[in-house]
């Protein structure tokens, strides 16, 4: 294009005077005039574009383009002018709609080319936020001016029409790539938990990019498309949004609708964090009373699964009181319900945001339902003393937790030796505390203060062990009563170091088939083991053999050196039945080196 001439094939120079009129034309101006002169320019134009002498082009908007928009503008209010007019200018307002009808259908046309032709990701599959819609800066302004201009005009609901059905069609392009498909709800109550977890998983995928790319990215788009009217783009954005979440939401309702079981709870939550970001994608925009059912309608859907996370949570309870066990865990090993329980626990917390705040309004519909039940509530809590547990999902934690203990406690009764007994509930509790201890989100629940008390109550089932094993054991090394008559008699050494044999023969028989899986503890115990029986043993044998070093067959009686009792040690709490005899053939060597 030359600079002296313009698309309207008018010369340049006489272009700036129609911009004058059109930058000062108002109701009274020369109506007749300014219509007719407009008209031909905006004709003009339309008739290049449709002989392809104009094409759609990106780039910045020329000056020509702009004087063509602004020229419909005034056009529109011109013709309004003529409207309120006299009958005689019927002939002149008919001539103007007809002008404007034809603007509007090749704006129209040319709104949904950009709309559809230059959005760059229609076709694939967005990855990240700023994606989509990935419309160039000038595409915008573009489709922002024809709007504007459209609007002006008096053609808000074709201009709306347009960009609705366009970026409808985009959404679920993007819906479909991502691979959501409608799901019968019939379908979804019969479905195998295998077969609709992985429909939950998708279906998650896709209620995520909706609320952290796709809804962002449509409300971006109309707030700058549709800049000079923002009610309008809300509107629009409120309708696709709620056209998508009623779709999805139908999914999300039939699987709400599924027999709960414990299985399904961290899927439930995945669904409820994902409903709770749908909501606050698109909730800015609800301003009337039908956007705000549908935003009740959500809240609700969202609501069931949060009831069903705490319906979980209670049949959880039950199994807990309900876990009666006849047999005992062989060698007092960590239960498989403590090891379910805590895992359970270990990735619930995960969810800890969520559970936090379903918990907190399930306790807001008990106290709402029964004032009394919310004081026993809160009486319940006081005795925990730490600030992680004043929260109601910390104190459903807690609950949980006291009763494993209680679950744990009486299955510690059916062990007959009250050492394994301690060993039961030492590893069980160990268990607990690391579990807790390992996570941070547990620890977060827990706090601080319920770990040292944990703390504590392991220490005392570790010293429990170790009076009733080795307490008896020790008394056997004490000096007391090895005199008769002022004398120390071999009788009575034979004895000491042949029941001393025969306890720690049994000891080693019975515990190297006790099971600490836990490297720590097994290590703590067997040092603690070794600080208190190696030195009364050693100063034993030291005060004490001589008086048999003269006697026939003293291997008999003197069956261990003092270096070989930690040998011995070292054989505790394998869970290995062998162990026992593989250690004695060699002690029995030893001994018999020792002797010669």
């Amino acid at each position: 294009m030359e600079k002296k001439n313009n698309d309207s094939g008018c010369p340049a120079s006489d272009i700036d005077p129609f911009k004058n009129t059109v930058s000062t034309s108002d109701e009274n101006s020369e109506a007749p005039e300014n219509i007719e002169t407009f008209s031909k320019i905006i004709e003009s134009r339309i008739a290049k574009y449709n002989s392809g002498e104009i094409p759609t082009r990106l780039g910045k908007m020329t000056e020509e383009e702009s004087f063509f928009l602004e020229a419909v503008m005034h056009l529109s209010k011109l013709t309004n002018v003529i409207a309120k007019s006299s009958p005689s200018g019927l002939t002149l307002l008919n001539r103007t709609n007809l002008v404007l009808q034809r603007a509007m259908t090749f704006m129209e046309e040319e709104f949904r080319t950009l709309l559809e032709d230059f959005g760059g990701c229609s076709n694939s599959k967005v990855e990240k936020n700023s994606d989509y819609p990935s419309y160039p800066p000038e595409v915008v302004t573009r489709m922002n001016r024809i709007a504007t201009a459209m609007i002006s005009a008096g053609f808000e609901t074709e201009c709306c029409q347009v960009y609705s059905i366009s970026r409808r069609n985009a959404f679920y392009e993007q819906l479909k790539m991502l691979e959501f498909e409608k799901i019968n709800g019939d379908d979804v109550q019969r479905m195998p938990w295998d077969s609709l977890e992985g429909e939950i998983t998708q279906w998650i995928i896709v209620a995520k990019s909706c609320s952290s790319t796709l809804f962002p990215g449509e409300k971006r788009l109309g707030e700058s498309v549709f800049f000079d009217s923002p009610k309008i783009s809300q509107s629009l954005f409120s309708n696709l949004a709620r056209s998508i979440v009623i779709q999805i939401l139908d999914f999300a309702e039939a699987v709400s609708r599924t027999k709960r079981s414990a299985e399904k709870l961290f899927k439930f939550l995945d669904i409820y964090e994902a409903i709770r970001d749908l909501v606050s994608a698109i909730s800015e925009s609800f301003s009337n009373d039908g956007e705000h059912e549908l935003k009740s309608e959500i809240l609700a859907t969202r609501d069931r699964f949060g009831e069903a996370a705490v319906n979980v949570f209670c049949d959880l309870e039950s199994s807990i009181k309900n876990d009666a066990a006849r047999t005992p865990v062989p060698g007092g090993a960590v239960h498989p319900l403590t090891r379910y329980v805590m895992n359970y626990l270990k990735y619930a917390c995960e969810y800890r945001d969520a559970l936090e705040h379903i918990f907190q309004e399930h306790a807001k519909l008990e106290a709402y339902s029964s004032a009394t039940t919310l004081d026993d509530h809160v009486e319940s809590e006081s005795p925990h003393d730490d600030v992680a547990a004043t929260t109601p999902f910390s104190s459903q934690i807690m609950k949980i937790l006291e009763l494993l203990d209680s679950n744990l406690e009486a299955k510690s009764n059916l062990y007959r030796d009250p050492s394994l007994r301690d060993i039961f509930l030492m590893n069980n509790g160990r268990y607990i505390l690391q579990k807790a201890k390992g996570s941070t989100e547990v620890r977060q629940v827990m706090g601080d203060t319920w770990c040292r008390r944990r703390s504590t109550t392991v220490r005392q089932y570790h010293k429990n062990y170790q009076r009733e094993t080795w307490g008896r054991v020790l008394q056997i090394l004490s000096h007391d009563g090895m005199q008769v008559s002022g004398k120390v008699t071999k009788p009575v050494v034979k004895e000491r170091f042949k029941n001393f044999s025969t306890m720690l023969d049994e000891i080693h028989r019975t515990q190297s088939t006790w099971v600490v899986s836990d490297e720590q503890l097994r290590s703590e115990l067997r040092v603690s083991i070794s600080a208190v029986l190696i030195p009364a043993y050693r100063s034993f044998f030291g005060r004490f053999r001589q008086y048999l070093d003269n006697t026939k067959h003293a291997e008999k009686y003197i069956k261990y050196q003092p270096e070989e009792i930690e040998t011995l040690i070292e054989g505790l709490f394998d869970g290995n039945p062998t162990s026992m005899a593989r250690r004695k053939t060699g002690s029995d060597n030893i001994c018999v080196l020792g002797k010669n």
